[in-house]
């Protein structure tokens, strides 16, 4: 997981201290389609739900931005 995924997929990450925390999930144009997460969280293992079910089939991306680090990974999203 979280390839490839129909209609939504979890998106786990773990945070080794607090931080500013944004997630978002992007088409390949590089529009935002959804904002997961934006807030401070504290240290520890997280899941967000991502429901993709009103997007078209394609490939998407999810950024997680932490305060010391970005992590782009790509989705794909079969229908």
């Amino acid at each position: 997981y979280p390839n490839p995924f129909n209609p939504s997929t979890t998106i786990s990450y773990s945070l080794p201290q607090q931080s500013d925390v944004s997630l978002g999930d992007f088409d390949m144009v590089g529009r935002e389609v959804a904002t997961l997460i934006n807030r401070e969280q504290a240290a520890g293992n997280y899941s967000v739900n991502f429901d993709a079910s009103r997007l078209s089939s394609g490939m998407y991306l999810y950024r997680l931005n932490t305060g010391s680090s970005t992590i782009t990974r790509k989705m794909m999203l079969i229908k």
